[in-house]
């Protein structure tokens, strides 16, 4: 079968340059200088199909940038092979740049003199895409992203969360088969997110157009994305279905219950009373918050809901945020 992106063994290693504080450990790097090797990545290998919304997820430094650097064709990789949409990327042909589009949200793509619009015009030429569609595209995303009144502004006089609306909207200007989006909702407010979030489901629906998203909002992640890759040091610890994640590293379900006035008192003794083992998160006045062993959970919820007169009863997984931090934090292997 043939993957729309596949990287084997994929590897980068940069030599960094150390030296000793002082004046002759200055002259004598001159000289003799001296490096230290550090992999970004290491031996990275995946396959994504056609249409696939892949969450790459880890912690600062962990190979995510460099990765997608390296799939954009932007870094050679010191060991390993990739291809995209049937090419190898960093041979950098036109005909595959023109099938991509990476965004990064803390690296600008923007002239920062020029005006959002002849920017935006600059790409249209580079990239030749129709007038027709070229307006076309500005109407439909400069009226969901409210960035008409920004048409005129110099893109060095943007505020952070103006310039990622724009450039995401300068990314999808070609209508590529890949995109990369490394922080596409860096700086954006809570409703500009939500908006690019559901016109990114809409667009790989309608386009079928492959996606490779890094994101520290973990919301990003779990609207867009059913699969995710995570990194972590460099290798890849993790790749797979998101729900599974949450069930392979964290035996527990999280119990949230609020009780009328009057009821006998719930404490962790009455739960262990009747054998379920109990952590209790938060405990403030009638509202209770526990966690509970994944096999214990009917147990524990018909003990609660016969003994208890309730006003509100859930049952949830963890926090997606506290799986992650559990595997980062224990340097986990999935």
């Amino acid at each position: 079968m043939a993957y729309h992106i596949e990287a084997n063994g994929l590897s980068k290693t940069y030599r960094i340059p150390v030296r000793e504080a002082g004046l002759r450990s200055a002259f004598g790097s001159l000289f003799r200088p001296q490096f230290n090797e550090v992999k970004a990545v290491d031996e990275v290998s995946f396959a994504i199909e056609r249409g696939e919304m892949v969450g790459f997820i880890g912690p600062n430094g962990a190979g995510k940038t460099t990765t997608l650097k390296m799939l954009s064709g932007l870094l050679y990789p010191t060991s390993g092979s990739a291809t995209a949409a049937g090419f190898t990327p960093w041979q950098r042909k036109p005909q595959y740049l023109k099938k991509i589009s990476m965004l990064m949200g803390n690296r600008s793509q923007m002239q920062w003199n020029n005006t959002v619009y002849d920017t935006m015009h600059i790409f249209k030429e580079i990239y030749g895409v129709p007038t027709a569609d070229f307006k076309r595209h500005l109407v439909e995303l400069g009226d969901m992203f409210d960035v008409g009144k920004l048409m005129q502004k110099r893109a060095r006089n943007l505020s952070l969360g103006e310039r990622s609306k724009c450039e995401f909207i300068v990314t999808l200007l070609h209508k590529p088969e890949i995109l990369y989006l490394d922080e596409p909702t860096l700086g954006m407010d809570v409703t500009m997110q939500l908006r690019l979030r559901q016109y990114m489901k809409e667009y790989n629906q309608k386009f079928g157009t492959t996606v490779i998203l890094t994101s520290h909002y973990m919301s990003d992640i779990t609207s867009l994305c059913s699969r995710v890759m995570l990194i972590n040091g460099g290798h890849l610890v993790y790749d797979g279905k998101l729900s599974s994640l949450t069930d392979k590293i964290t035996p527990y379900r999280i119990i949230k219950l609020t009780l009328e006035e009057e009821n006998p008192p719930l404490s962790p003794e009455s739960l262990q009373i009747d054998g379920i083992p109990a952590e209790w998160i938060e405990n403030s006045g009638n509202e209770h918050t526990l966690r509970v062993k994944k096999e214990d959970v009917v147990r524990a919820s018909g003990m609660l809901m016969s003994r208890y007169i309730l006003i509100d009863f859930g049952i949830a997984d963890p926090p997606i945020e506290s799986v992650i931090d559990t595997i980062y934090a224990e340097g986990i292997t999935v």
